[in-house]
């Protein structure tokens, strides 16, 4: 009995030795938005570049944990909307954004330990993120719409609308596929939609504001901003400018790069922790 209890023991403490690793690596590809001004969710136009950084410990070969840094730009306008009340007001947005998350990544296959050399895989997490949404006003000059409160926002006659933060918390969640190439190196692809806690990612939310009021507390632009069609087709005070029954999203479609710290530069000691001797029945 000693003689298989043993060897199972020995066998054990090395697989767990071997399962951990860790990841860290380069990240490029593509992100869009889902919103007030773009409700599709793979739109034909909005697209941006987007990179960054990514850091995975596994603590054994299908759960591991996940730190990274992103960044990129989001944009959409009413002027690709098929709406008509949309085109008339032709609104628009566009912000940088710096997004740092972590979470868990959970591995389908276990990629390290049975020697798979793919695996499919799934990830959730929290992130936290900054953006700071602007447009150009009539005569091509950059604003920033958020001092503006095109929507009333921290005015006293509007109580409920509040000024919006620049940084929010949002929810990754998606998935992917993993490779490994040669010895040392995953390629990664993977696909990952963030739910935010905010609805102004685009500056647009609720119901239109009196717009004279918004002239008076905060000048011009503000009206001009909060509506940006013919003087003709001004809204009326309470008109939906937003869906509020939504937030706004973003999504990331991208490549990733890493180095595998565990079996870098040394697979003949990796191969060694899998216990050839008890598979081949030598002990």
């Amino acid at each position: 009995m000693k003689r298989i209890i043993l060897p199972i023991l020995l066998l054990l403490s090395a697989g767990l030795k071997a399962q951990q690793h860790h990841e860290i690596g380069l990240t490029v590809g593509i992100s869009n938005y889902i919103g007030d001004l773009q409700p599709r969710t793979f739109a034909p136009e909005g697209y941006h570049p987007m990179g960054g950084i990514i850091y995975k410990y596994f603590m054994n070969p299908r759960v591991g944990l996940r730190v990274g840094a992103s960044y990129t730009s989001l944009s959409a306008g009413d002027s690709s909307s098929n709406i008509p009340n949309n085109q008339y007001r032709n609104l628009s947005f566009a912000t940088h954004l710096f997004e740092m998350h972590t979470g868990l990544e959970i591995n389908v296959l276990p990629i390290e330990v049975l020697h798979f050399r793919a695996t499919p895989y799934f990830f959730g997490g929290i992130s936290a993120f900054y953006f700071n949404p602007f447009a150009q006003d009539p005569s091509g000059n950059k604003v920033l719409l958020r001092p503006l409160s095109t929507e009333g926002q921290g005015l006293p006659m509007y109580s409920d609308r509040k000024t919006y933060s620049n940084v929010n918390i949002a929810f990754p969640f998606g998935g992917g596929a993993k490779f490994f190439i040669g010895k040392t190196l995953f390629l990664t692809t993977e696909i990952g939609f963030r739910y935010t806690n905010t609805d102004y990612l685009d500056d647009v939310s609720k119901s239109y504001v009196n717009l004279d009021t918004l002239n008076a507390y905060k000048g011009k632009l503000a009206k001009t901003m909060s509506y940006r069609g013919s003087d003709k087709n001004n809204p009326q005070y309470g008109f939906q400018r937003g869906d509020t029954k939504s937030n706004d999203w973003y999504w990331f479609a991208n490549i990733s790069v890493s180095v595998y710290f565990k079996a870098f530069g040394n697979k003949r000691s990796y191969d060694k922790v899998q216990c050839p001797g008890l598979i081949k029945g030598t002990w």
